[in-house]
């Protein structure tokens, strides 16, 4: 990615969309980043991250961040997001990430459709997957205008996963990866890629409160659950973005399904840490029984 390109990040409060927004940072971009958790006030999700503290990130890695409070179910907000971002920027957006999620407090991992909440289901739905479109409907004709950008959208899992355990989340997620394929149809006459992309096991600020561990620590949750061995920092499926959003020949991956680890081959990137997670083939081979030292995997 160039200096002086322009990025919308939605959902860019933590986890991976912190993560994006960061590694689009460190590539010279101005990153706005929305979200409904700000110094003054939290979501429903109740987390102490900010967006506040994405945008200093950001800033602190090389590019110019801009927090703007936005709920993205509301549609009001969404088009005022995207009118000041066309003329601040002259009318350039460059890189649009859907990353808004916001379910966890309403996904139900131990029940069957017909025993979960229909309302919960149904906001989840609204939450997580009409919020990108949206988002799309109302900052795709600044990309459309210019003749070309990257439009990414994150989900869990590739096209291919099968069913993801629970029936709205499956729904939420695989649905994602339509709207990308959607888009890419819609979108591939005037210049502008659109794809899927997934993390592997995203070690999350939230996941780490889960485990009881810090970055600093987070091996001591291996021993609650093996595969956190093959977790991956935020920075991982960030720098993906990143390596998508400077490559000229993007518009090959147009409609496709990614993975942050088959990126990373592709591209020759790391995570933090140096190392190189390859969850896909791990949780590929523990399936069958056949996984090894997870070391061999990193």
């Amino acid at each position: 990615m160039s200096d002086g390109q322009v990025a919308l990040v939605a959902g860019a409060t933590r986890g991976g969309g912190r993560g994006i927004a960061v590694q689009l940072g460190a590539a010279g971009a101005t990153v706005y980043v929305t979200g409904r958790t700000t110094a003054a006030s939290r979501s429903p999700m109740n987390r102490p991250e900010t967006i506040e503290e994405t945008a200093e990130l950001v800033t602190a890695a090389g590019g110019r961040g801009i927090a703007v409070q936005v709920d993205h179910l509301e549609e009001d907000q969404v088009r005022d997001l995207v009118a000041r971002i066309g003329a601040e920027q002259d009318g350039r957006l460059d890189v649009l990430v859907n990353n808004v999620w916001g379910g966890d407090p309403l996904t139900v991992w131990d029940k069957p459709l017909w025993e979960q909440s229909l309302q919960d289901g149904l906001r989840l739905q609204r939450q997580a997957v009409h919020t990108h479109i949206i988002t799309s409907w109302h900052a795709l004709p600044l990309m459309v205008a210019r003749g070309g950008g990257l439009v990414v959208e994150v989900t869990d899992g590739l096209a291919d996963h099968g069913y993801r355990g629970t029936f709205f989340y499956d729904l939420a997620k695989s649905g994602v990866i339509r709207i990308a394929q959607a888009q890419a149809g819609d979108l591939k006459p005037y210049g502008v890629t659109a794809l899927a992309l997934t993390p592997g096991f995203l070690r999350s600020e939230a996941m780490l409160d889960h485990f009881g561990v810090t970055e600093d620590t987070w091996r001591d949750g291996i021993a609650k659950d093996p595969y956190f061995a093959m977790s991956e920092t935020p920075a991982y499926v960030g720098r993906a973005v990143a390596a998508l959003a400077a490559d000229p020949d993007v518009q090959r991956w147009n409609g496709r399904s990614l993975a942050s680890w088959e990126l990373a081959g592709e591209y020759g990137f790391t995570d933090a840490d140096g190392s190189r997670p390859d969850w896909g083939r791990y949780f590929a081979d523990a399936q069958r029984g056949a996984a090894g030292d997870p070391r061999d995997y990193r």
